[in-house]
């Protein structure tokens, strides 16, 4: 099949956050009920916390404007300034939120060389500070990441999660999963959301990625740690007047477009089969959602492959180091994956 380009950055592969709300969930957004949610008078934000914390089995959620936001508002919860948490090197916390965990909490980050963005609870336990040694930070949370980013998309295995908390448990930390993409992890590993809610003392989970809605992440919590967390968010700025217009997308997504993901993922896994075919790659990351991570030969440019592609009308991102990424959604369409895939197929260098 063939499809006919309209513009020159129709097929848009760089993230899953460039996607659009459809006419359906614009319909949603329209016909929302609002109010003013600093007083907790938007019923439809209302109704969205409610309906997330009852989704993973949790007592409360709090709307936030970003997933940033609601994960550094979780470090802050969890940790005192002069602490230190335990994540992987790839961690968004610490990569991708502009320094947040020490300027907003005070707080440093034992870093693990974990497999693909995920650690194990051998590596926690060999990476916690003895409480005694005032010399050293002390160690009071672990931060997850479930898909991983930088790892290409990569899932935990329910077993490994509840190891990890075990080790928290022993040694009384707190533990804190970023889900910005917990969403594809459900669907590729067919996981129930209330064991999640029972493992971990906060989860963020975003909106606006594989969920397709314009903005928003959710912040799930104990009713104790609510009451702190408002405080949080008003400190971080993030109180948001009618801001049930958006929710409402969130609400629709939540409805609608979980187990369509499982869409994303195939057409991830159909372009990384393409690729290792091709010569002039040199290596592709295992692919299990909708991140695809690769490397092209040592005698191609990376920006030399971006440009090729863009000229093609297809964007791609890069991560740096050799790395290339491409991330499938909900408006990369079925006739859209045809023309990629004929088009890798095509290109030489």
């Amino acid at each position: 099949m063939k499809y006919k380009i309209k513009n020159s950055m129709e097929i848009n592969l760089v993230s899953d956050t460039v996607t659009k709300p459809n006419a359906d969930m614009l319909r949603a957004m329209f016909n929302a009920k609002v109010g003013d949610d600093v007083f907790k008078q938007d019923p439809t934000v209302n109704e969205l916390e409610a309906k997330v914390a009852a989704f993973f089995g949790m007592e409360a959620a709090l709307f936030f404007p970003s997933g940033t936001m609601a994960n550094q508002a979780a470090i802050k919860l969890h940790t005192q300034p002069g602490e230190q948490l335990i994540a992987d090197k790839f961690a968004h916390i610490y990569n991708y939120e502009g320094g947040g965990v020490s300027f907003n909490s005070g707080v440093s980050c034992k870093l693990l060389e974990g497999s693909r963005g995920m650690i194990t609870a051998q590596q926690v336990e060999e990476a916690i500070n003895p409480p005694d040694f005032y010399h050293s930070p002390l160690t009071t949370l672990v931060a997850l990441e479930n898909t991983t980013n930088k790892g290409g998309g990569a899932c935990y295995e329910m077993v490994d999660l509840v190891a990890i908390r075990k080790v928290c448990d022993q040694h009384g930390l707190k533990y804190h999963l970023d889900g910005a993409r917990l969403w594809n992890a459900l669907v590729a590993k067919n996981q129930n959301p209330l064991h999640y809610g029972k493992l971990f003392d906060t989860i963020s989970v975003c909106f606006s990625k594989g969920m397709g809605t314009p903005i928003g992440s959710v912040l799930l919590m104990s009713q104790e740690h609510y009451n702190k967390v408002m405080r949080i968010r008003k400190v971080l700025g993030g109180g948001m007047r009618q801001v049930g217009f958006v929710a409402a997308a969130a609400i629709y997504a939540l409805e609608n477009n979980i187990e369509r993901l499982a869409e994303d993922h195939r057409r991830a896994k159909e372009l990384g089969v393409m690729l290792q075919r091709l010569p002039w790659i040199q290596g592709v990351e295992p692919v299990e959602t909708n991140i695809v991570i690769f490397s092209v030969q040592p005698t191609i440019a990376d920006l030399d492959v971006i440009e090729k592609l863009k000229q093609k009308n297809i964007a791609i991102s890069s991560l740096g180091k050799g790395k290339l990424r491409m991330v499938t959604h909900l408006d990369y369409k079925e006739v859209m994956h045809t023309y990629v895939l004929e088009t890798l197929e095509k290109i030489t260098f």
